[in-house]
């Protein structure tokens, strides 16, 4: 089961837009072709880099990264400028874009040129190709200066281990990445792919290993993601040796991670839920027996409803909700804290409510809220649908019936949703 269960996995998580993706980097350098080499081409001058470049994106990326190629004299021109050079090259190349595209929202931001094509967002690099196969590129922070970067040499990189680990390599990083936005964990694309990296290349166990081991290896990563020092904040990118930085503090969720993984691998019976609560809506789903049959009888619908599907996921802020239990005088994270098999009593008025959020405004939030379990079944109330909150960052539940039910809170800011939070609601 465990080999079958990961390659659906692997397939649920692949880029199902990308033919709408590619079309919008073939028109984007079209026009850049047009107006800085007066050549007709879709695909000169262009490299596809970030996390698509390298192929460890899945699907509802919601950042493209490109970087167009341009002519020195272009650089020369610009760098004669006696005020910020570089806000003025992103401002050139934002006209041009936004003459290609009028419909849309066309930005110039710090280093980059973004195009906003309502599910994702095409960010152009504008670069100057150096002999060692780097890219000069704008900064307009500060004043304005001229960078350095290698995104070609980390998708080399990439590529190279990949292959010398049997394919494993880049799963892995779309794997933890389906975690990331599941459970809204703080971190980067890019610290995803150098950690996955990093772990691999300092282990020979899964060499020759392929879907059947996923159990296994992916226990190992967040073991090894465990045992990283709090306290460090920089890595090195594969290839590039640029400096990589967390956003956030993922060992709270590592450690949930690594031990339900590890009960996944202890007790083949509960090994199926435990990887689904790891891995979130893309990990294949098991229909109990139960349900099936009421399915098949057509006695209850499930009105379950993903965010991914909604939105674009790149989740990189913290969201953090907690709930208010009426007549209990206490916080719900505190009770189940304190006592340990705390179950809430039937008929308790529940408010959840965002306890931290570091999203800067504007954003919008939405709320799920998903009963599950046999009664939930036999009740017809399998609830799982995504509502838009009232403006009062909280919603009033009750707590009717028994079951492991659970709340959801996401924050969508930019049609992206880029913070999420969750409750376990024992009743």
């Amino acid at each position: 089961m465990t080999k079958e269960l990961f390659e659906q996995f692997r397939k649920n998580l692949a880029v199902k837009n990308s033919d709408a993706i590619s079309k919008s980097y073939r028109q984007t350098t079209s026009k850049l072709n047009e107006k800085y080499y007066e050549l007709d081409s879709e695909i000169s001058n262009c490299r596809q880099v970030g996390s698509y470049g390298r192929r460890t994106a899945v699907h509802g990326v919601s950042d493209l990264d490109m970087a167009f190629i341009l002519p020195w004299e272009v650089y020369d021109r610009f760098n004669k400028y006696e005020n910020n050079k570089q806000s003025a090259l992103l401002a050139e190349i934002r006209l041009i874009l936004k003459e290609k595209f009028p419909n849309r929202d066309v930005k110039a931001q710090q280093q980059v040129v973004s195009i906003d094509f309502t599910d994702y967002i095409v960010e152009v690099l504008p670069a100057f190709l150096n002999e060692d196969g780097s890219y000069t590129y704008p900064d307009a922070n500060d004043g304005g200066q001229w960078r350095t970067c290698n995104p070609i040499s980390e998708i080399d990189e990439t590529n190279s281990l990949n292959q010398l680990k049997n394919h494993n390599l880049k799963r892995l990083c779309k794997m933890i990445r389906a975690w990331k936005n599941d459970h809204g964990v703080p971190m980067k694309g890019m610290l995803i792919d150098t950690l996955c990296y990093q772990f691999l290349k300092g282990t020979t166990d899964y060499d020759t290993k392929s879907y059947s081991a996923y159990g296994e290896m992916t226990k190992d990563f967040f073991a090894y993601l465990v045992d990283i020092d709090q306290e460090k904040e920089q890595w090195r990118a594969p290839g590039s040796g640029s400096i990589v930085t967390k956003s956030g503090n993922f060992h709270p969720k590592a450690k949930k991670a690594l031990r339900r993984l590890q009960e996944a691998l202890d007790d083949p019976e509960v090994a199926h839920e435990r990887w689904s609560a790891v891995f979130g809506e893309n990990f294949p789903e098991y229909v109990e027996e139960e349900k099936r049959q009421a399915i098949a009888r057509n006695e209850i619908k499930n009105l379950e409803q993903f965010i991914g599907q909604k939105f674009s996921l790149d989740i990189h802020y913290n969201l953090e909700i907690d709930c208010t239990v009426k007549n209990e005088g206490d916080q719900l994270r505190n009770l189940m804290s304190r006592i340990g098999l705390y179950k809430i009593p039937k008929q308790r008025e529940l408010t959840f409510y965002v306890k931290h959020i570091n999203v800067p405004p504007p954003f919008k939030l939405y709320w799920k809220v998903r009963n599950v379990g046999p009664e939930a079944i036999r009740r017809n109330m399998l609830r799982g649908q995504i509502q838009m909150d009232s403006g009062y960052h909280q919603i009033t539940e009750h707590s009717d019936f028994q079951g492991e039910h659970y709340v959801e809170c996401f924050a969508v800011k930019e049609n992206i949703c880029v913070a999420r939070g969750r409750i376990v609601v024992p009743i």
